[in-house]
């Protein structure tokens, strides 16, 4: 059988500094986040801005283990990381005046993964 999962020698980088935090820090969150980025492309995560300004409050964090689109609306202000992002999610994520951070700059912020919901 041939390999599944990613290619991009990047994604695979990010995976294993996930599994190594997870294991230095003793946070099970980003060993499942690292499981959800491994997945073939076909399944691989993608949310939509309505999505994440349905299901979180102001001010909280949110982590998206693969792309975010910019489909809808966000009218409170979030702070959301993730592999990858759309250009209209960038922009519609500063106006509502929160923040979009990458996954590797967040695990520096909050290494153990606390106050942290993942959306998928």
């Amino acid at each position: 059988m041939r390999r599944t999962g990613p290619t991009n020698i990047h994604l695979r980088l990010l995976v294993a500094y996930l599994r190594k935090q997870a294991r230095a820090h003793g946070a099970p969150i980003w060993r499942y986040v690292a499981e959800l980025l491994l997945k073939p492309r076909r399944q691989r995560i993608a949310v939509n801005i309505s999505k994440i300004n349905r299901y979180t409050n102001p001010n909280e964090t949110v982590v998206v283990p693969g792309k975010v689109l910019g489909s809808g609306k966000l009218e409170h202000p979030v702070t959301v990381a993730a592999w990858s992002f759309s250009k209209k999610a960038l922009e519609k994520i500063v106006k509502a005046g929160g923040k979009a951070i990458y996954i590797h700059e967040f695990i520096e912020q909050n290494p153990r993964g606390s106050n942290v919901k993942i959306l998928r």
